[in-house]
């Protein structure tokens, strides 16, 4: 159910999603949850990178479909980011012990979050990234009072 009129983007390019990434950035505050949806290769984790740049954060960014989580410690925030693709059941994410990295100070963007199910805390954000023709349509849309505020401050940016 969304808590507000979703925002859409149109994406030409890698560089585009990237930028989008980057100027959601500020607007982000903990605790916070995102969902990353969309296809495989939709530019997921591209957007991350480009968000994790537009907080200041120089190192490498890796996708983390192997390990199941990648920990960016910010200056404001931790900024976790999960993807779920490969969970074979739900019970893996108890199984992970992945709960424990939801706190009052971090930021958590989950890839794949159904393949979790009932057991991934629910989304104050989804980011829904679909291929449209030559580029990509990007989709934000708040589920809660503290997602609306972070999309309300992304669009006056």
């Amino acid at each position: 159910m969304a808590f507000s009129q979703p925002h859409t983007v149109f994406l030409p390019d890698e560089a585009a999603t990237a930028a989008l990434g980057a100027a959601f950035a500020p607007a982000l505050t903990a605790p916070l949850v995102v969902y990353l949806q969309g296809s495989l290769g939709a530019g997921k984790t591209t957007f991350t990178r480009g968000l994790l740049r537009g907080t200041g954060y120089t190192g490498t960014v890796k996708s983390p479909t192997y390990a199941l989580v990648e920990s960016y410690p910010l200056d404001k925030f931790t900024l976790h980011h999960f993807d779920l693709y490969r969970f074979a059941s739900p019970e893996e994410w108890e199984d992970a012990g992945l709960d424990e990295l939801f706190g009052t100070d971090s930021v958590c963007l989950i890839e794949w979050p159904q393949q979790g199910g009932a057991l991934v805390p629910a989304a104050d954000i989804t980011v829904n990234i679909e291929h449209q023709e030559t580029g990509r349509l990007c989709t934000l849309t708040a589920h809660t009072a503290a997602g609306r505020q972070s999309l309300e401050t992304w669009k006056k940016n």
